[in-house]
């Protein structure tokens, strides 16, 4: 069933300006009909899902894209081929979460310590990783690579 740029954006909750946006990004793709319209095939509305889900955990429209770029375009993916995209992401959101709890573990203490010191800061640039490992300044700084990364680096120098 095709259907319209308006329906999908009513459908996908979504602004017509952002699904011209992800097709030119080359996250969903549409077809012209021979009144020159858009339209699109209903397996895009699964595709719209699982862009605002990622967004939603924190993956950045890249990372998507990379996914969304090894299912087919003009139908909807099977079942398998969902879950290879979502065990693919895994990594990443395990990630991210060991980036948030230690940004958890060290806020309260460092909220109003007062140490203004960004080779000692335990949020900013714990045990001063960064400098060892990388020419940075800060972890945060560092979401491809990661704490985690960082850290396992740093203890191999060590």
């Amino acid at each position: 069933m095709e259907m319209s740029v308006g329906q999908v954006a009513k459908r996908a909750g979504v602004k017509v300006s952002t699904l011209h946006f992800y097709e030119q990004k080359g996250l969903i793709t549409s077809w012209r009909n021979a009144g020159n319209q858009r339209r699109y095939d209903r397996a895009v509305l699964r595709r719209l899902a699982v862009i605002k889900a990622a967004q939603h955990v924190g993956l950045s429209l890249e990372e998507i894209g990379e996914a969304l770029s090894e299912l087919p375009s003009h139908r909807a993916p099977t079942k398998e081929q969902w879950r290879d995209m979502a065990q693919r992401w895994d990594a990443t959101l395990n990630e991210q979460i060991a980036r948030l709890q230690q940004l958890q573990a060290n806020l309260s203490g460092c909220i109003g310590c007062g140490c203004l010191s960004m080779k000692t800061c335990s949020l900013y640039n714990p045990n001063d990783v960064v400098g060892e490992v990388t020419q940075d300044d800060n972890v945060l700084n560092h979401p491809k690579m990661g704490v985690t990364q960082l850290l396992k680096d740093w203890g191999k120098r060590r």
